[in-house]
């Protein structure tokens, strides 16, 4: 059944041709991601497709029998309302029923509650609410008579997308729905959405969550619709033989022009006596020879700043608010070159621990060490702080008027703008004009133009295209700096980090040796092994049979150990070479001298003490 017709559709944003002519449709049971770089008109065309926009021609037609749900960027929300109050107004039939029968009950109608029963029955709405709250529990919304006012952002956005799950609609248009929600609740909106029976059309950058979803992607791209049936790495193979194509017809016919507009450039008087059909195939040739095909991609090819032997050291770290702890006497020493990922629930210290390596906030107890020569680049979950009236070229000006890369030397503000794939129609537009991802590549700008060596990245993938993401994990697998960063975007820190870092919450941060996908099959096995051993223990004891002859084996969790042992040896016999050239030198006072003997024998006694661990393990 065909559920969404889309015809001939075209829109302008200002002086910007977004789309032109596109033609799609969906039909039920389809699960279809849309993927374009960021102001290329995505969450315009969702805008079009749910009536909040008009397009300047073609048509949207949807099948009369079918009902549509809609998750924008920014859901607009009553505040007067509670979490509950705000699901049950959804304005679906089922949400209709319940309003009557509750108003029928509330004034003892009985002539109203005999018709509200039956609707009750009808829509099956008995076990609404009960359903309403399962969901808001699994999105991690607890306090249902909350007002929505006091909510935060990412816990509104939550809301508003319970309350479409919640009226179970034929269709779902859902506007980047994994942004503000963290791991567990991905998973859970992953296993959700491939049982739902829903027809999916979804804007997403979670490469994961797209591939485990959808059946198909649509692209738009040079204002066309290209559609693709397959999966992420499908797509990225049959895009760039589109583009491949695209640009070997341009090329043939830039040179069969050539040869037409000598013919054309002939006196009118012998054109006149040529065939009518060739003067018009001139002009088609020269319309495909002037198309542009623009596969150019973001370049990070940004210096850092030299970063020295000592980067970040943590000692005993502790910091809480109130009665909660959410870091408990943490040590680590941070090197160079290394890529740590955070992973976490929400509220169990992410954004605190980044603020206390920044100096934002101070520690209950403990030190933390900052090397002299570190310089923090902070790209923060919250955007960019700026006058939004400003023009897009005076945001970067005030910052300095001139710019180095790798490649590139003494590069003014507009080539800057330029080479982050801002067009010269651009650098005078009020930032307010720009879309949600084109503000984050901004602010990106800001915090990498300062040359950092020590990055923070906090949720730096939301918002952001999938094209722009590919480039900025290149260009942190090759930074020369430390990178710290929380993102719920599995891809991107399976892609980039070392290791992580997971807090356990209650203050617990367990530092574990590998990417997020083999953290989660680690925490599986462990979940599998907990419960394994609990069933053992409601169970009669039996006999247990001698193993000692038998060849014993590491554990996962041992591996893993192990694997991070070789690492943490590998850093520390580097820092206890670096602080021997300096008690060689000669060229250090009593107080350094005293500093770094003492230093010297903490390292030691550290590397002693995982060597030894190290060779039991691999006994």
């Amino acid at each position: 059944m065909n559920y969404l017709s889309v015809e001939n559709l075209s829109h302008t944003w200002g002086d910007v041709r977004l789309f032109n002519n596109i033609s799609f449709g969906l039909s039920e049971g389809q699960k279809a991601a849309l993927i374009a770089r960021n102001g290329a008109g995505k969450t315009t065309l969702l805008n079009i497709l749910t009536g909040k926009l008009l397009p300047d021609s073609g048509s949207v037609v949807y099948n009369d029998a079918i009902k549509v749900g809609y998750l924008p960027q920014d859901p607009y929300l009553q505040g007067n309302r509670t979490v509950l109050e705000e699901v049950f107004n959804s304005g679906t039939e089922v949400t209709k029923a319940i309003k009557n029968y509750e108003d029928a009950l509330h004034h003892n109608d009985q002539t109203c509650l005999g018709a509200a029963i039956e609707q009750m029955d009808r829509y099956g709405a008995w076990d609404y609410e009960q359903r309403a709250k399962q969901i808001l529990s699994q999105l991690k919304i607890f306090n249902f008579d909350q007002k929505v006012s006091e909510l935060s952002g990412g816990q509104q956005k939550r809301v508003a997308l319970a309350s479409i799950l919640i009226s179970e609609p034929d269709m779902l248009i859902l506007d980047e729905p994994t942004n503000h929600l963290d791991l567990d609740m991905i998973d859970w909106l992953e296993q959700y959405l491939s049982k739902s029976r829903s027809t999916l059309l979804m804007v997403t950058h979670d490469r994961y969550f797209l591939d485990r979803v959808c059946n198909e992607i649509y692209e738009l791209d040079q204002q066309q619709f290209f559609r693709y049936q397959g999966n992420y790495s499908y797509f990225l193979e049959k895009r760039d033989e589109r583009i491949a194509t695209t640009q070997a017809e341009v090329e043939r016919a830039r040179n069969l022009l050539r040869k037409e507009q000598d013919w054309m450039n002939r006196q009118p008087q012998a054109r006149a006596t040529k065939a009518k059909y060739r003067i018009d195939a001139f002009y088609e040739l020269k319309e495909k020879a002037s198309q542009r095909v623009a596969n150019r991609q973001l370049e990070l090819g940004i210096e850092s700043s030299r970063l020295g032997s000592k980067v970040l050291d943590m000692y005993g770290v502790t910091k809480g608010f109130d009665s909660k702890k959410l870091i408990d006497n943490f040590s680590y020493k941070f090197i160079p070159r290394e890529r740590v990922g955070i992973a976490g629930n929400n509220g169990t210290g992410k954004s605190t621990f980044l603020n206390l390596i920044t100096g934002a906030l101070k520690p209950d107890s403990g030190t933390i060490e900052v090397g002299e020569t570190v310089v923090f680049g902070y790209y923060r979950q919250e955007g960019i702080k700026i006058d939004e009236g400003k023009k897009v070229i005076e945001v970067i000006s005030e910052i300095s008027e001139n710019f180095s890369t790798s490649s590139m030397q003494g590069m003014n503000a507009a080539q800057f703008l330029r080479y982050f794939l801002f067009p010269n129609e651009m650098h005078y537009v009020p930032v307010s004009k720009l879309s949600g991802g084109e503000k984050k590549r901004l602010y990106l700008m800001t915090v990498l133009m300062r040359n950092p060596n020590f990055l923070i990245l906090d949720e730096p993938t939301n918002d952001l295209d999938i094209f722009t993401l590919a480039v900025l994990e290149d260009y942190l697998q090759n930074f020369n700096g430390t990178v710290l960063i929380v993102s719920h975007d599995r891809y991107f820190v399976d892609k980039v980090a070392d290791h992580l870092f997971v807090f356990e919450g209650d203050g617990v941060i367990k530092d574990f040796p590998g990417n997020y996908s083999e953290y989660q099959e680690y925490a599986k096995l462990r979940e599998q092994e907990a419960k394994a051993e609990q069933a053992d223990k409601t169970e009669t004891p039996k006999k247990q049979k001698s193993d000692d002859d038998k060849p014993k084996k590491l554990s996962f969790k041992e591996k893993r150990e192990l694997e991070q042992l070789e690492a943490d040896i590998e850093r520390l016999g580097i820092l206890k070479q670096d602080i021997e050239q300096q008690l060689s030198s000669g060229t250090l006072d009593a107080d350094k001298l005293t500093e770094l003997s003492q230093k010297h024998g903490e390292v030691v006694a550290e590397l002693d003490e995982k060597e030894m661990r190290w060779l039991e393990l691999s006994e």
